[in-house]
């Protein structure tokens, strides 16, 4: 049985100072396997973000269904942790105090904290910064503490919105190789939300590719490609024939769009 099954989901939302709805997404079906690494990629407003926080428990569904493990998502749940592009770190917490603070909220028992923080600390590569506060750490950094906060509550699949949006390319590029490092090790399934076409095939073991007006999937392509991936896989005949195709979806998408401007 898939861990994550999505069934016919859609999503409406009331337009702002309006009576009138918009349909967000509409008739998305999909399943996922536990340990899967899955992308989800789109133009801006396709519904990338209200997916993945439906199957947060976050945003609520007006039609369909979303189950973890065989059973219906109706709000947030342990098995599930999400990360968004912005660490929303405490700020009067160090980064030891930023990860227990999951735990804390969580009543966490069997283990003492401060072992515990500190183990997923040093496994995301901020060995000797526990004693930092977040306004002495880099973007990336930051990044790396959101997901050891995460990580920490051994949730069984990770949300992540676009979490490596607001880091500038190098250091992007390397939150990308670590985090692939972590997945390697602890096989969470993951559902990584991203714009970058390089990104999506890069990271995942499948694709999903949307479309919007309603938001809707496109595709799913598996990608086939060995691991552990480096950066020299970017320049791949392979990885080129995956980016050409995706790219050839979105140009779709943004040349009906163009099509019923013209129009209205």
């Amino acid at each position: 049985m898939a861990q994550i099954e999505i069934e016919n989901l859609g999503i409406r939302y009331k337009k702002p100072n309006s009576d009138e709805t918009f349909m967000a997404l509409s008739g998305i079906t999909h399943s996922i396997e536990k340990g899967l690494f899955v992308t989800i990629v789109g133009s801006s407003g396709c519904g990338k973000s209200s997916l993945l926080m439906a199957i947060a428990g976050l945003t609520p569904y007006t039609s369909g269904s979303v189950r973890i493990n065989g059973k219906p998502v109706s709000g947030p749940g342990p098995e599930r942790a999400v990360i968004f592009q912005d660490a929303s770190l405490l700020p009067w917490r160090s980064v030891l105090g930023n990860v227990r603070f999951a735990m804390e909220m969580r009543r966490w028992k069997g283990e003492d904290l401060t072992n515990r923080a500190q183990r997923y600390i040093d496994s995301v590569g901020l060995a000797g910064f526990s004693d930092y506060h977040p306004h002495q750490l880099s973007g990336g950094m930051r990044q790396r503490v959101n997901i050891a906060r995460a990580l920490s509550v051994d949730p069984e699949v990770l949300l992540m919105d676009e979490p490596f949006g607001a880091l500038d390319a190098q250091t992007r590029e390397i939150m990308g190789e670590e985090l692939l490092r972590i997945w390697s090790r602890d096989r969470k399934t993951v559902l990584f939300v991203t714009h970058s076409i390089d990104e999506a095939v890069f990271l995942g073991d499948q694709v999903i590719v949307m479309g919007k007006n309603p938001g809707r999937i496109k595709d799913v392509i598996k990608i086939d490609l060995p691991r552990p991936r480096t950066n020299a896989i970017l320049d791949s005949d392979v990885f080129t024939e995956y980016r050409r195709v995706i790219r050839h979806h979105l140009a779709d998408d943004m040349a009906s769009l163009q099509r019923l401007e013209s129009v209205a």
